[in-house]
């Protein structure tokens, strides 16, 4: 096996002892065919299971075993085995044995067009009680974030190593994984891919994690936009209020000039208020671009360099 892999498989696990003997023989026999350098690199996420002791039986050097003390998420699972992961290429899946091995060559077919490859579950194995809540998350993802994929919750997506190396994830930022990436510049494809039953175990996913989706989504977008210049938020915000509140004082000072007592007008004291929220807002914005300006604001990935072109030579 060479220094650099062609490929690594990331497949982060919770409670799956009883899938992961079957997918790794599935991946053995797909990556037999495809003759690459590979690695496959399993995230035990904090298992309470026989998830561990089942990966250990497994004797093949491919084979890396990650097994966090408790359980972090699905996004720090990936977001270590990004860290870990040696290959040109980088796949992640499920380890249900819902997501199909067969369906890699065809990531790395469409990875020689683009940075990133996300799957797409078009005919999907799970309850409308899933189903349901995700098309109406896939189609609200799309409009905010302006990437124009189907399916954001599929695990199954491919990668150019340079990808995940420049991916910070946390929370439920797994789900974002195309629109980070779009947001760095990378380009993103889509490809169909077959979605199995799942036979042995349960889901991991309720309605809480749609909620806390919802809430990252508004958290990414925010990070995304405003990341670099939170005044133009926070100071947009108080130059509304204060404009607000100039208007009901113009209002005011009309009242006042015709001889009509002001003083005790609750229009008066709602004014204050408004003028006094929004100098915080104002003041909120200026600390944070403070803060922003104080840390290191290489917040940029370079392509291309003629001069470390220059210093090789």
């Amino acid at each position: 096996m060479s220094d650099k892999l062609d490929l690594s498989i990331i497949i982060p696990v919770f409670n799956e002892g009883e899938n992961v003997g079957e997918l790794y023989n599935q991946l053995t026999v797909v990556l037999s065919r495809l003759g690459k350098a590979s690695e496959i690199i399993f995230v035990d996420d904090g298992s309470m299971d026989d998830t561990f002791q089942k990966l250990k039986t497994i004797k093949d050097s491919k084979i890396k075993i990650v097994r966090f003390q408790r359980n972090y998420g699905k996004a720090a699972a990936l977001s270590c085995g990004f860290k870990k992961s040696q290959g040109n290429y980088v796949i992640t899946m499920d380890g249900d044995l819902q997501d199909d091995p067969k369906e890699i060559p065809r990531f790395l077919e469409k990875l020689e067009e683009y940075d990133m490859v996300s799957g797409w579950k078009s005919k999907r194995h799970d309850p409308v009680s899933k189903t349901l809540p995700s098309k109406f998350f896939n189609a609200l993802t799309r409009h905010i974030t302006g990437v124009k994929i189907h399916d954001f919750n599929c695990g199954f997506k491919g990668y150019r190593n340079y990808v995940v190396k420049n991916i910070r994830l946390y929370g439920e930022f797994h789900r974002y994984i195309p629109a980070l990436a779009h947001w760095k510049g990378y380009t993103v494809g889509e490809i169909e891919v077959e979605h199995h039953p799942r036979i042995h175990g349960k889901s991991k996913y309720g309605f809480e994690r749609l909620l806390k989706g919802f809430l990252d989504l508004i958290t990414v977008t925010f990070l995304n936009l405003y990341k670099k210049r939170p005044l133009h938020i926070f100071g947009g915000i108080g130059f509304l209020l204060i404009l607000s509140a100039m208007v009901i004082n113009l209002n005011l000072v009309s009242l006042w000039f015709r001889g009509i007592k002001i003083g005790d007008r609750p229009l008066l004291m709602l004014s204050i208020l408004i003028t006094v929220l929004g100098a915080q807002f104002i003041s909120l914005g200026l600390i944070g671009e403070l803060i922003t300006n104080s840390r290191n604001n290489d917040d940029y990935i370079i392509k291309y360099d003629s001069y470390e072109l220059e210093n090789d030579r």
